[in-house]
């Protein structure tokens, strides 16, 4: 039998999703925890990977389990006892055998979060710009920018050097910067969202330092046109840190359950 489970993390303290030697990720913690409660060894495949510190709020993976059939609901309240605060599991169901976490993800929406001041609550899930300054970067620059990004793409210049794909092209069919009202929150945040077929190692990251650039006015809009044909990372933006990074929903066709 193969089940799908929902979940949400803070990857303040992970090294990413993936198993990783020495270093604490979601994914050994979900196994381990799941070992337990079912009485067998699991092991779970996930829509994707997360790089150190990046945040998911719609995460799935799927496991195989042939042992004794078990309530979803009872699994889950015992999950979430065990499980880190950081982690939390929403639900699990079973899927048909052929149904795959990641393979059968069509594609993935993720936003970056900045704080534009000082927010002390707050500071844990955005990043800053840099630095607080008076003059702050251009929201209609960095959706110009952003714009030119849409479509089918080579993002070699967005990808992290030497990164282990066998292709750098994506589609990108959002982009696009807003800012969010939030309770603890000063002053709005500002949120990027792009959604793709796939992502490169750091391209979101990327995307978002090199948006700056041109919201701040030290590169003009039609320089991410001639990124995207120069194929080349050093010439990109910087990456902004992991924190503000969150995997915000990942979209299935046909997410059919047995329950």
């Amino acid at each position: 039998m193969r089940f799908f489970i929902h979940l949400s993390f803070n990857g303040t303290h992970y090294h990413g999703w993936q198993i990783q030697k020495n270093a604490p990720c979601v994914q050994a913690f979900l196994e381990d925890a799941l070992s337990r409660v079912l009485g067998e060894t699991v092991t779970v495949t996930g829509c994707g990977r997360t790089d150190t510190g990046v945040h998911a709020i719609d995460f799935w993976a799927h496991f195989n389990y042939s042992g004794i059939p078990f309530g979803c609901e009872a699994i889950t309240y015992k999950l979430n006892a065990i499980l880190p605060h950081d982690i939390c599991i929403h639900g699990i169901f079973q899927v048909p055998e052929n149904l795959h976490a990641r393979y059968h993800a069509l594609h993935r929406t993720y936003r970056y979060y900045i704080r534009r001041n000082k927010e002390p609550f707050l500071e844990g899930v955005s990043a800053a710009p840099g630095t607080y300054a008076t003059t702050l970067p251009s929201l209609e620059l960095m959706n110009q920018g952003a714009a030119l990004l849409l479509g089918t793409h080579d993002f070699t210049s967005f990808s992290k050097l030497h990164s282990q794909t066998g292709t750098k092209i994506c589609t990108i069919t959002e982009a696009r910067w807003f800012t969010q009202e939030q309770e603890f929150g000063l002053v709005p945040l500002w949120v990027f969202q792009v959604t793709a077929d796939r992502f490169l190692r750091n391209m979101v990251r990327c995307m978002v330092g090199t948006l700056l650039e041109v919201g701040k006015g030290k590169k003009p809009v039609e320089w991410i046109l001639q990124l995207l044909e120069e194929k080349n990372r050093s010439l990109a933006g910087f990456s902004v840190p992991p924190q503000g990074l969150f995997l915000w929903k990942v979209h299935y066709e046909k997410l059919k359950t047995l329950n």
